[in-house]
């Protein structure tokens, strides 16, 4: 552990809606009231949101407006925002029309928001390959990741690995792999980690099942877990334990070279494989990420949940989001064995580190852990 394990607030590090504000309506984000929200949790938030091709002048002038306050100090609980997309090989639960292969041009509109707070960007390492939905995009070939990625860092804006095909995990692996790799080698325009993910486990190839969400499901649970015999885990190995693309993203996270999130609310990740993860990456390299919307409403899609777990799903039955606040997600895991300094790091030392956030509050506590 380091200096960032305490005194730093907890970071909701991935979130898409607080309240009844859906975060990508950004017509109805109501920043001031989003960091008294943010307040009353004793929490910092990235907002996370989607981009349709469409609003892209909406959002800038929303990040602008953001810049503005931030400066201001009227919001000291909002350190940051986000995007997931709009370079996704593979929809999972973000509204499809928020999918989208940007030209050039609208690469450097996006990277230019860096210098305004947008921390990272969520993008495919397979984006561009066969069985990818933007395979046959016309703008798709227009900037390769050589590009792409050195626009982006030199603003500081992070790629987020996430949203992989299944068609081919070798080659997602080794195209994340050149993605960290291009990060490494090119200018950077912020401070702390170059590259971050999308939760680890979800949306990319696996060997194992990662999540028990169905009643039926948790009953085969104990044995299932049992059967991949945890403690027997080694980096070196992980590639036919759980697969290429998630090996490769734990390898260079125990390298150093890439800040993973995952999430612990126990129902997009089974809670001992997300610890075991964390314990192999290095907590100081893992972040704890909620994925959470609060209502039933997100990225212009209605979702709905079920009787077997608290995930908010869309009409086609994927998961689109998570539900559970980040208190809830430290307390699952302090219930897993881990210390109270480690899961400070999860959830806000990391992520200091990681975007270079400045400590506005130091005294934060998570609600209901004072």
């Amino acid at each position: 552990m380091n200096e960032h394990t305490t005194d730093v607030p907890p970071v909701e590090v991935h979130c898409h809606g607080f309240g009844d504000v859906d975060f990508s309506d950004f017509r109805k984000v109501d920043l001031a009231r989003l960091d008294d929200w943010c307040a009353s949790e004793a929490v910092q938030a990235l907002p996370t949101m989607y981009l349709r091709r469409d609003k892209l002048s909406e959002f800038e002038e929303f990040v602008r407006r953001y810049d503005a306050m931030r400066k201001d100090g009227l919001l000291p609980h909002i350190p940051g925002i986000a995007l997931e997309g709009p370079l996704l090989a593979s929809h999972g639960g973000t509204p499809a029309q928020t999918v989208w292969a940007p030209t050039r041009g609208e690469w450097s509109r996006l990277a230019a928001l860096g210098e305004l707070g947008l921390k990272y960007t969520v993008m495919s390492p397979d984006a561009f390959r066969q069985g990818s939905t933007l395979h046959d995009a016309p703008e798709a070939r227009e900037a390769g990741f050589d590009w792409i990625l050195p626009e982006l860092l030199a603003h500081g804006v992070r790629p987020a690995l996430g949203h992989f095909t299944r068609q081919d995990p070798r080659a997602g692996a080794e195209l994340a792999a050149e993605m960290v790799e291009i990060a490494w080698q090119s200018e950077f325009g912020g401070s702390g980690a170059r590259v971050v993910t999308d939760h680890l486990f979800n949306d990319m190839p696996l060997t194992i099942r990662h999540a028990f969400r169905s009643t039926a499901a948790r009953r085969e649970r104990d044995r299932v877990i049992a059967s991949y015999d945890l403690p027997g885990w080694s980096l070196d190995a992980l590639d036919t334990i759980v697969g290429p693309v998630p090996a490769t993203i734990m390898r260079e996270a125990a390298r150093g070279r890439v800040a993973a999130c995952i999430n612990f609310d126990g129902e997009h990740v089974d809670l001992a494989i997300a610890t075991r993860a964390v314990q192999l990456m290095g907590i100081p390299h893992s972040m704890m990420m909620t994925d959470r919307c609060d209502s039933a409403r997100l990225g212009g899609q209605d979702l709905h949940r079920t009787e077997d777990n608290g995930l908010w799903y869309q009409n086609a039955g994927i998961v689109a989001a998570g539900s559970q606040p980040l208190a809830r997600q430290m307390a699952n895991a302090l219930g897993q064995g881990l210390t109270e300094p480690e899961v400070r790091m999860l959830a806000g030392g990391t992520a200091h580190r990681a975007f270079g956030l400045t400590t506005t509050a130091p005294q934060l506590v998570p609600a209901g852990r004072r």
